[in-house]
C-alpha cells in the first residue's frame, strides 16, 4: 500500500468498516475483460480468515464465470464525504475501503446453506430474519474465503489548513 499513514491493520477497525458496508463488488475474470458485480452479503472471522457469504439465482453469467475461475477480487466502500478546503480551494474525497482478493467456495448441503444465509441476513437485520426455508434448494450459496485484504481510510484534513468543511454524501 502506497500510503501507510491510510492503512488500517486493526482486525476490529476493518470488522467495524465492513459492518457499515451494504454492497460486496466481486470481480472475475471473464476473457479479456474482467467483469464485477455488486452483492449483498454476509461475513464472518474464523480462526483470523474472513469469509465473505453470498447468494443469487441457480444460473447465470456469474456462476458461469466462477465456476471456470474462482479466484476473485473484492472491494467494499463507505463513510464518503467531501472535504474542501476553502484556503487553498481544492477538494478530497474521504472514505474508508476493504478489498482484497480470495476463492470463491459453493455450499451444497441445505443446512450448510441455511447457516449461510442467516450471517448474510444478519449484515441486514439486527434480529434473526425469517426467510422462506423451501427456497433455499432453488438458490446458489458461496463464499469468498479471503486469501489477502486490506483496509484503507481517509478522514482526516491536512494539519496546516485552517479552513475547511466536510461534507457528507
Amino acid at each position: 500500500m502506497r500510503r501507510k499513514d491510510r492503512e488500517i491493520t486493526d482486525q476490529n477497525e476493518i470488522i467495524d468498516i465492513i459492518k457499515r458496508c451494504d454492497t460486496c463488488r466481486i470481480a472475475m475474470h471473464d476473457g479479456d475483460y474482467p467483469y464485477i458485480v455488486p452483492l449483498n452479503f454476509g461475513f464472518e472471522v474464523e480462526e483470523g480468515i474472513f469469509y465473505f457469504y453470498f447468494h443469487s439465482a441457480n444460473a447465470g453469467k456469474k456462476l458461469d464465470l466462477l465456476h471456470q475461475n474462482n479466484k476473485v477480487f473484492f472491494e467494499m466502500d463507505t463513510g464518503h464525504h467531501i472535504i474542501l478546503y476553502d484556503e487553498r480551494m481544492s477538494c478530497t474525497m474521504g472514505y474508508e475501503s476493504v478489498m482484497g482478493k480470495g476463492e470463491i467456495e459453493f455450499i451444497e448441503d441445505i443446512p450448510a446453506k441455511i447457516k449461510a444465509l442467516r450471517i448474510l441476513m444478519r449484515q441486514y437485520h439486527d434480529e434473526d430474519f425469517k426467510f422462506n426455508e423451501k427456497m433455499v434448494p432453488n438458490t446458489a450459496v458461496y463464499r469468498l474465503k479471503v486469501k489477502e485484504l486490506t483496509a484503507k481510510r481517509r478522514n482526516n484534513v491536512h494539519k496546516e489548513e485552517t479552513s475547511f468543511r466536510e461534507i457528507t454524501l
